[in-house]
């Protein structure tokens, strides 16, 4: 066979994905703290994107009664587009159906975006909203303050110079005062000595015995238990400070293992002492700290702002609304654009122009149909999961994310996106999306599967109503369980036991015998 070059035509198709689509799937993704720092960050890079700073309908309804205030001058409402209007409530009835936008971006389903048009159309009603849309739009707005939060927050003393302070008064010596802060500089989170006392001294080319000396000095600081080595140190340490290190104790402390065990017997016959002055060593055991330093931790906690708020409706049904706090407001300023792009003269300025337009028009509209794909989601889990909201997690029913995406029209793709760190207030707590699903146990008596959630609940509640005399073994909790029409595998209730963190029966009936003393 010849070898020579020749033309050949084919036609093919290729996997494209466009940046304004993966932009809408990086958004859909994002939790609220994320999707608020990716908007400030365009507000900054984007000179035609601009924040809303109008009253909402609902903002204007609190502000009418009350003290008026000065705001700043807000751009006149024709000079901006801020892309389709997003309904933020739905009232959950039976009587209309969801609308959707066949053009939106975020209607797409994201598993088939590799489709020759990129964007698959669900325009049309969707089975799953029975809703009937109502409500204003209600996005909130970032402050542009300069005394934030972080500047209210209070200058706590570190454990490190809370230590360093009892070093300056207690230790003279400098060689000692460096081998202290040395020390000090080694505490692990707990408040302990992370290392050994060779290392150090090798690092501090000492002697193992001075640091040993500058340690016991050290271990008498406040708080109590600070620079142990381990836990039986620690709590000697603590013992220690309140005159209650004696022999006994110190034996007790010693098999910290059998205690773990629950092994009365075992202590009983060590530790040479009766029922009730062991009893009484064990409660003073549990009243101490085995981590000292968490005393000193001053982590401010991150508030979980929910994005979804649900709660009754008038008419007996349920109100779902988009919460305003995680909504961020931005608008294309259109009438900034004409005026730069009629005043561009260049090629590359009126390119860079109509790039800034499409990428700032493309953003408002993802962000309008990102909070529309998710008020569509959560619709849906409300009404699958009528039961846990109106009895509890006994009326949780299974549900995997093919049962929303199905009813919605969308891939399950999207609808994972969707429930990622997404957290919703309902009557009942405030639950991450992700939370609604659950695998399914089958029925003993071949009516509805449970969810693996209600189940768990279930085993909880068994265990907590058992007595000393009636505790219930895995093999009894089967049983139980089958009784009231759940078919489940003994290991399946072992498992579910160990990831409430419930010991074994064994445990728990020397637990409940001991608090019969």
């Amino acid at each position: 066979m010849a070898l020579s070059p020749r033309l050949e035509i084919r036609l093919g198709q290729t996997l494209v994905m466009t940046p304004q689509l993966q932009q809408a799937i990086k958004l859909l993704q994002l939790s609220s703290l994320e999707l608020s720092a990716f908007v400030e960050t365009e507000l900054e890079q984007n000179p035609l994107l601009e924040r809303d700073t109008r009253e909402t309908d609902s903002q204007r309804e609190e502000n009418r009664d009350g003290p008026s205030e000065s705001v700043s001058e807000t751009p006149e409402p024709d000079s901006f587009t801020d892309g389709a209007e997003t309904p933020d409530t739905v009232e959950l009835t039976d009587a209309e159906h969801m609308p959707t936008d066949g053009d939106s971006p975020l209607d797409a389903d994201y598993g088939n975006e590799y489709e020759p048009d990129g964007v698959v159309d669900v325009s049309g009603d969707s089975p799953a909203a029975f809703a009937d849309i109502g409500g204003n739009r209600g996005r909130g707005n970032v402050p542009d303050d300069e005394n934030g939060f972080e500047s209210s927050i209070a200058t706590e003393q570190s454990l490190r110079d809370y230590l360093t302070e009892q070093l300056n008064v207690d230790i003279v010596d400098p060689v000692e005062r460096i081998i202290g802060v040395h020390l000090i500089d080694s505490l692990d989170e707990s408040g302990w000595i992370a290392g050994d006392l060779e290392t150090i001294a090798e690092t501090l080319n000492c002697e193992l015995s001075r640091i040993e000396s500058v340690l016991d000095t050290l271990q008498r600081f406040d708080p109590p238990g600070v620079f142990a080595r381990n836990l039986r140190e620690c709590l000697a340490l603590q013992l220690r400070e309140k005159d209650r290190l004696d022999p006994a104790m110190e034996t007790l402390l010693a098999n910290l293992d059998k205690l773990a065990r629950q092994d009365m017997k075992g202590l009983l016959k060590i530790c040479e002492v009766d029922m009730d002055d062991l009893a009484d060593m064990i409660d003073e055991i549990r009243a101490l700290n085995p981590k000292p330093a968490l005393a000193f931790e001053h982590e401010v906690a991150q508030t979980i702002i929910p994005d979804i708020l649900m709660r009754p409706g008038p008419d007996g049904g349920w109100i779902v609304e988009l919460n305003p706090e995680t909504l961020p407001r931005v608008l294309v300023n259109t009438s900034y654009y004409a005026t730069v792009a009629k005043g561009s003269k260049t090629k590359e300025d009126k390119e860079y122009i109509a790039e800034r337009f499409q990428s700032a028009s493309w953003l408002v509209k993802s962000l309008d149909q990102r909070a529309n794909t998710i008020l569509k989601v959560a619709t849906e889990i409300i009404r699958q999961q009528q039961g846990f909201f109106v009895n509890g997690v006994d009326d949780l029913r299974p549900l995997v994310l093919r049962d929303i995406a199905e009813v919605i029209e969308m891939h399950e793709s999207t609808v994972s996106r969707v429930t990622t760190n997404k957290y919703m207030a309902t009557p009942r707590g405030l639950f991450e999306l992700k939370y609604f699903f659950t695998s399914s146990i089958a029925s003993a008596v071949g009516g509805d599967a449970h969810s693996a959630e209600s189940v768990r609940h279930r085993i909880k509640n068994l265990i907590e109503e058992e007595t000393p005399e009636t505790v219930y073994s895995d093999d009894r909790l089967v049983e139980l369980l089958n009784d009231s029409g759940i078919d489940i595998a003994r290991r399946t209730v072992a498992k579910y036991r160990e990831a409430l963190k419930i010991p074994s029966s064994i445990q728990r009936k020397r637990q409940k015998s001991q608090m019969l003393r």
